[in-house]
């Protein structure tokens, strides 16, 4: 790995950036590393752990309001800096008074960077040791990133949690290949600490969660979570995981990953969400993950329930006038039957886009909190088996 730039003499700053304990662990499984816990944000958002975030990319979460946000209980989301930057840009977002405000949304919000957008503009970026440039992808614009204009957007959007620029390989990638990335992020991680703590200084209130790569290479990934104890860091994102790898793949240098990390820090699993996968990822000490699976599935008819997914397109639905999932307690499933939500559904009538939203949306938040419950009473392995059957019988 090349050598870290600008940490020398970093002691005080890394100090001073250091914020105050936002986390706390409640209960844990003697199984396995599984543990329920609280975060608290500097505007004084309680988060109960583990928590499956929706996606709000553009500040949105697709095809629902933020009455259905509250109404569904979610407490925390993602955005994502890069889509924000370009439209409406920071400018619009900050005359509103910030995120919050400009989307209406009073819960915990975390900014993704943008780097994994920007690196995944095949054609349409170039990415040095100094930054990423890369056109738009709306209007072919110029633009150029850098560790320190990334935490510099993230101030304009005034979100919650923030995120660092980071390189993102492939899957697959060499060990040369993987190792290359690794030491990039790791030094623009240390170039965006200044940057946080001139935002800090200014007043700006949020966590830190900066980005741990690696690949798929235990050595790789151990260096990157070590790096993380190192630093002011007051939770840990990790990137680079549900990018093509088989599942099995994933679990295995996950949990090999969290023995690594600072235990007293949340760690966020970037980008992984179905309902099994809430279960696998506690399982190996994940405490907050998101995904626009439940949200993407939705609008192509896809259902979750209890008993596993089924779309709402299929022939069987037509003459089915029985809820979505029968245990499930949302509106939709209350007052709707699959043969009406599947007539709207071939119609391509805009409503169901909404409902199989809310419901996706409502189930993944009934497993997290059954995930959180079963942590908190010491069922945890009985739970996830007892999910785990009757996901497969359906």
């Amino acid at each position: 790995m090349t050598e870290k730039k600008g940490t020398e003499g970093k002691g005080e700053e890394r100090k001073e950036t250091a914020s105050a304990a936002v986390f706390s662990v409640l209960a844990g499984d003697s199984a396995s590393k599984a543990r329920a816990g609280v975060l608290r944000t500097k505007r004084g958002t309680l988060v109960e752990t583990p928590v499956f975030m929706p996606v709000a990319t553009q500040a949105s979460v697709k095809a629902v309001s933020q009455e259905d946000l509250e109404l569904l209980g979610v407490r925390a989301i993602l955005a994502n800096s890069y889509h924000l930057y370009l439209r409406p840009g920071l400018e619009t977002v900050s005359a509103a008074g910030g995120l919050h405000k400009f989307m209406r949304y009073d819960g915990m919000i975390l900014t993704d960077s943008g780097g994994f957008q920007v690196l995944s503009l095949a054609g349409l970026r170039d990415i040095d040791d100094d930054g990423v440039s890369f056109r738009s992808h709306l209007d072919g614009s110029a633009h150029r990133l850098t560790p320190e204009k990334v935490i510099d957007i993230q101030a304009s959007l005034g979100s919650d949690c923030w995120t660092t620029l980071d390189h993102c390989p492939p899957y697959p990638a060499t060990e040369a290949e993987a190792e290359k990335a690794l030491a990039r992020t790791l030094d623009w991680t240390e170039r965006s600490l200044p940057a946080l703590q001139r935002q800090r200084d200014a007043g700006k209130q949020c966590l830190f969660f900066p980005i741990a790569q690696g690949s798929f290479y235990p050595d790789l990934r151990r260096r990157a979570a070590e790096h993380m104890g190192e630093i002011p860091a007051d939770g840990v994102s990790l990137g680079g995981f549900s990018v093509g790898e088989p599942k099995d793949v994933t679990w295995d240098i996950l949990n090999r990953t969290v023995d690594f990390l600072p235990p007293e820090k949340p760690r966020y699993l970037m980008g992984v969400g179905t309902p099994k996968d809430l279960w696998d990822a506690v399982a190996c000490g994940v405490d907050m993950m998101d995904c626009v699976y439940p949200t993407r599935v939705a609008r192509n008819g896809g259902v979750m329930s209890r008993k596993g997914q089924f779309n709402i397109g299929n022939s069987p639905m037509r003459r089915d006038f029985s809820p979505l999932d029968p245990e499930c307690g949302c509106f939709v499933c209350k007052g709707y039957t699959r043969a009406y939500l599947s007539h709207l559904f071939r119609a391509k009538e805009l409503a169901v886009l909404r409902l199989l939203t809310y419901h996706n949306l409502q189930l993944m938040a009934d497993v997290a909190a059954m995930i959180r419950r079963s942590i908190v009473e010491g069922r945890f392995a009985q739970e996830r088996a007892r999910f785990f059957s009757a996901f497969r019988a359906g």
